[in-house]
């Protein structure tokens, strides 16, 4: 979901050789860009994480296959009567339980149906899944990315099954209880073909010690947050700690609060524009003037640096709670600041889950979606993780508005909004445009000067046209 949003809807589907010699963005975001570590860091990239869990999985009988069909149809098969099922997902961080979770509450109360899920790195299924699922081999079900821009590919390439079993009840998904964007991410020509597996917002996180040893608030505009990471920068503490690499989208949060954005209705950039401008230069100041952050910091170091009671804020996802927590900073979480027009604006992010065209057990597969996006599932792994529901109908859930994680998070949906969808080529956007825009400015490129290359290079991505 930091940098590490999203691969773009109209990516080429790589050689899984030439792939593995590189790494892929995230959120939403993502994006990808990625975190590859362990605690804070290991949580914080819930949707965007590479280290295997192959114990744990083991602990819980979820059984991590490799490619299974072997007669051109996808998956697994049938054991005395009971339909198997394989998933493969990259959910190997501090939500991992949740989702496992899922899995097993789904094979005890299915008595004909079993699925086992695999857990593994985002970069090893971007290696195996396409070419898999083109020829008829890989799993029955799987996440294919951390991104959902990526669903656009699958369908290009037939790889994706449309999701059919839509309606009201337990045993259907149930479409029009789902965020509007999550369905309008997933759905081409009118089809669906992948249902949110997760729905994660961003809110800031703060060192209650550290405000009250300076005296300051917590800020609830964006004026008042530029100027706590201004007082709280000092003695060796940083103010506001950001990421600008292998992380979730951190500056377009920033850029929206001050009334920018990235691309218009069109995918033309607007970052070269007056508007566009004026939303990077107070970000840019506060880092490369005021110093409230280090420069060029992976998402994993700016977690490292607020879990070590290093930085006053950081913004960042509901699976970063648990591990501040445990590292014993005097933790308080709060909604975003409001833009410079008054309103919530934070990011959303989601990570797509999708079946392969060429399963054996379509109707089977899209029964254990319909479980996984169910309300009592989706109750149940809220309250494990932290994350916001994904479905519309539990918003006013007591016991979710009790959760003093979920609550935060599950706040700022309304004013939550996806980075980059469905713009063509978003994953090279981000990478090659956007984030590279950032480690020249906040290292002392003109803004004109970094803006414009950045929109050209965007609007040759996209196609833009100016028309």
């Amino acid at each position: 979901m930091r940098g590490a949003m999203p691969l773009g809807r109209e990516t080429p589907l790589v050689d899984p050789i030439a792939l593995a010699c590189r790494r892929p963005l995230a959120s939403a975001l993502t994006m990808k860009h990625r975190r590859c570590t362990t605690s804070v860091a290991q949580g914080r990239a819930a949707m965007l994480r590479s280290k295997p869990l192959a114990a744990v999985a083991a602990g819980l009988g979820l059984i991590v296959t490799g490619c299974s069909g072997g007669d051109g149809s996808a998956g697994g098969g049938t054991t005395a009567g009971v339909v198997e099922l394989s998933v493969s997902t990259g959910f190997t961080g501090g939500d991992a339980p949740g989702y496992e979770q899922i899995v097993k509450d789904f094979n005890a109360s299915h008595q004909n149906i079993k699925v086992t899920m695999s857990a593994e790195p985002w970069d090893t299924i971007a290696q195996k899944l396409p070419s898999a699922w083109m020829t008829g081999q890989g799993p029955d079900i799987a996440a294919p990315s951390s991104d959902p821009n990526v669903i656009a590919q699958y369908v290009k390439t037939q790889s994706v099954l449309p999701i059919t079993l839509t309606g009201d009840g337990d045993s259907k998904v149930n479409v029009d209880k789902f965020a509007s964007n999550l369905v309008d991410e997933f759905t081409y020509d009118g089809k669906l073909y992948a249902v949110p597996a997760n729905y994660a917002t961003l809110s800031l996180y703060y060192n209650k010690a550290l405000f009250a040893a300076a005296g300051v608030k917590p800020p609830t505009t964006v004026a008042e947050l530029k100027s706590a990471a201004k007082a709280l920068t000092k003695d060796g503490t940083y103010g506001l700690v950001l990421a600008d690499n292998n992380t979730i989208p951190m500056w377009p949060v920033l850029q929206w609060l001050e009334g920018g954005d990235i691309v218009d209705g069109k995918n033309c950039s607007v970052l070269n524009t007056a508007a566009g401008r004026s939303s990077l230069q107070p970000w840019v100041g506060l880092v490369a003037d005021d110093k409230v952050s280090p420069v060029g910091l992976t998402g994993a170091e700016a977690d490292a640096l607020f879990s070590a009671g290093k930085a006053a804020m950081e913004i960042n996802g509901p699976w970063a709670a648990a591990g501040y927590k445990k590292a014993g900073i005097d933790l308080g979480i709060i909604k975003v600041p409001l833009d410079t027009n008054g309103k919530s604006v934070t990011l959303g992010s989601t990570v797509p889950l999708a079946i392969s065209a060429k399963t054996k057990y379509p109707e089977q597969a899209q029964e254990f979606l319909a479980y996984w996006t169910s309300k009592t599932a989706q109750k149940k792994f809220s309250l494990t993780t932290g994350f916001p529901s994904l479905r519309t109908d539990l918003a006013d859930d007591p016991e979710l508005r009790a959760d003093p994680v979920v609550s935060v998070f599950s706040a700022q949906v309304p004013g939550a909004r996806l980075y980059l969808p469905k713009v063509p080529n978003a994953t090279q956007v981000d990478s090659e445009a956007y984030v590279t825009m950032i480690g020249s400015l906040t290292r002392g490129t003109a803004l004109n000067d970094a803006t414009d290359s950045a929109s050209a290079k965007i609007d040759e991505l996209t196609g833009c046209s100016g028309t």
